[in-house]
């Protein structure tokens, strides 16, 4: 039984040891539909993304999977900042025309940019650039904390609509840390209440 305990002291130090370094990792969600695009645009088609941003790499990745488009597409990227979180629209912050072989021509598809590199300045417009103080680094931050407050959107954009048929303001995925420590916490209960029964 001192063993069960020693391990789960262990094993609860070691995830407690590891959370910095995840810290670095931030996940982004957003669903993509018509209705959200400004104005709204009347279109079956729909989509889901998932942005993966690593603060200590500065890298950032993107996930589409899109279906149902009224047209073909043409280009997607992510705009920011809007002056208004959740609302309105703004010129393009990344990728400069479109994400890197984003599937062009189809109504559905799914997408993976793998890690982009953003201490790269042609990983953002020349626009976005000067809004980040002229450097990756200041547009990486302006970006992120766009991501952070509402601010960024992702959108699809097609020949039936070249502003952009499908869109969704990205906002932060659930941590599932704490309920892991919850859970670590709960065994290293239940060990100890064996261990003084033993």
């Amino acid at each position: 039984m001192k063993t069960l305990f020693k391990a789960l002291v262990l094993t609860a130090t070691l995830a407690l040891v590891t959370i910095p370094a995840q810290a670095a990792i931030k996940v982004y969600t957003a669903v993509l539909n018509g209705a959200s695009e400004a104005p709204p645009v009347v279109s079956a088609g729909t989509g889901f993304t998932i942005v993966t941003v690593d603060d200590v790499l500065n890298t950032m990745r993107v996930q589409v999977t899109f279906t149902g488009l009224t047209g073909t597409t043409t280009v997607a990227h992510i705009h920011a900042p809007t002056a208004v979180a959740f609302t309105g629209t703004v010129g393009v912050a990344s990728y400069p025309g479109t994400f890197p072989g984003f599937p062009a021509g189809v109504t559905s598809g799914t997408y993976d940019s793998g890690a982009i590199d953003m201490s790269l300045t042609s990983s953002f417009t020349p626009a976005f650039l000067t809004l980040g103080g002229g450097t990756a680094p200041g547009a990486f931050v302006l970006l992120q904390s766009s991501f952070a407050g509402g601010r960024a959107y992702l959108n699809v954009h097609s020949t039936f609509a070249p502003g952009g048929e499908i869109r969704g303001f990205l906002v932060a995925a659930p941590e599932p840390t704490p309920f892991v420590l919850m859970g670590l916490g709960g065994v290293a209960g239940l060990a100890l209440r064996r261990r003084r029964r033993a």
